[in-house]
């Protein structure tokens, strides 16, 4: 792991990732990682993780995503903010090869030591938005702008 990162309990959510050192604004912080599955092969293992309200699953593109319940690392434990310090870029494969895109996380702006990072999830679900679904998907970032869901408006 990065010596500019640690993970430790979360005041949002169990465990968090924290700066370790100030990081400068645009600083490439970590790269998600896990292993490689289809969204079929992963709703075949997990099933409807609507009801969870809790996953370690990162969509790469239309056909892959990132299962970082399997060899994933400390950016697994990056919280949803709706004031995010941090942002998720993708990489796509140079080669074309959509299992092989890439996912990073990059400070937004200046880190102070100590300060929790944090990126917006950007959960969208075609089904709609009950009280009870919000509810599985709270977001707990204490941000004045929060809007108590890690779910995104449909639009």
């Amino acid at each position: 792991m990065s010596r500019r990162i640690q993970q430790r309990r979360s005041r949002i959510h169990g465990n968090g990732v924290f700066a370790a050192a100030d990081i400068a604004a645009g600083t490439r912080l970590v790269e998600y990682k896990g292993l490689r599955r289809t969204h079929e092969d992963a709703d075949a293992l997990y099933g409807d993780s609507l009801d969870t309200g809790h996953t370690f699953l990162f969509t790469l593109n239309d056909d892959y995503l990132i299962d970082a319940n399997v060899d994933g690392n400390v950016a697994r434990w990056i919280n949803h903010s709706c004031a995010p310090n941090c942002q998720a870029v993708l990489e796509e494969d140079p080669k074309g090869n959509p299992q092989r895109d890439r996912v990073f996380i990059e400070s937004l702006r200046e880190l102070k030591a100590g300060e929790e990072l944090t990126y917006n999830y950007g959960i969208r679900l075609s089904v709609p938005h009950t009280a009870k679904l919000k509810k599985q998907w709270a977001c707990r970032c204490g941000a004045p702008e929060c809007t108590g869901t890690m779910l995104q408006p449909k639009g």
